[in-house]
C-alpha cells in the first residue's frame, strides 16, 4: 500500500560531519523497447522529470534521507511522494555536493537509477507538481542543476555498459 501523505519535518533528517543535509533521489526511467542495442539507447530511453513545487524548474525526485530508512528506501519514497512512480532501484549513480537554492548551505546528494514499473494515478504531491516523460536531450537542455545533468550522464553510461549489442 502507498501512503498518500508525504513525510514532513526534519526530526529524523540525516547530516554529514560537515553539517550538510543528506538528500537522496532517483532518475525514474523506462525503455521504449526491451534490450535496445547500444546505438538505440538514446532513442529508447525516457526519463521522468517533475516540476519544482513552485513550478519554475524541472528536476528528478529527491529529498531528505531520514534516519529510520535505508538510502534505497528513501529514494523509492521520494519517487512515490514527488513523482507518483514505483520501480526497481538499480545500483547508485554517485554522490554530489551542491549548494542549496534557498539557504546558504550545502547538501550531499546521492542519486540512483529507478526502472519504473508502475505509475500511480494519485500520489502525495500530485497537486503541487507536474510529471513528464522526456528524452535525455530535453533534460540536458532544460535542467538548471548541473549535478542532476551529471547523474543523468552516469545513467546513460550504465545503460550503455549493460547493453549487449
Amino acid at each position: 500500500m502507498v501512503a498518500l501523505v508525504a513525510r514532513r519535518g526534519r526530526d529524523l533528517q540525516r547530516y554529514n560531519d560537515q553539517g550538510h543535509r543528506l538528500v537522496v533521489g532517483c532518475i525514474p526511467y523506462r525503455l521504449k523497447v526491451d534490450n535496445p542495442r547500444r546505438d538505440e539507447i538514446g532513442q529508447a530511453l525516457q526519463v521522468l522529470i517533475i516540476s519544482s513545487q513552485k513550478g519554475h524548474d524541472i528536476m528528478f525526485p529527491k529529498g531528505g534521507w531520514e534516519s529510520d530508512e535505508t538510502i534505497e528506501g528513501a529514494a523509492s519514497r521520494e519517487a512515490v511522494e514527488e513523482a507518483g512512480v514505483m520501480g526497481h532501484i538499480e545500483g547508485q549513480l554517485g554522490m554530489w555536493v551542491f549548494k542549496s537554492k534557498t539557504k546558504d548551505s550545502c547538501k550531499e546528494g546521492y542519486m540512483f537509477p529507478m526502472r519504473v514499473t508502475m505509475e500511480l494515478h494519485a500520489w502525495p504531491e500530485k497537486s503541487s507538481r507536474r510529471r513528464l516523460w522526456v528524452s535525455v536531450a530535453e533534460v540536458q537542455k532544460s535542467c538548471k542543476q548541473q549535478w542532476m545533468k551529471e547523474a543523468l550522464d552516469k545513467l546513460v553510461e550504465q545503460l550503455l555498459a549493460r547493453s549487449s549489442r
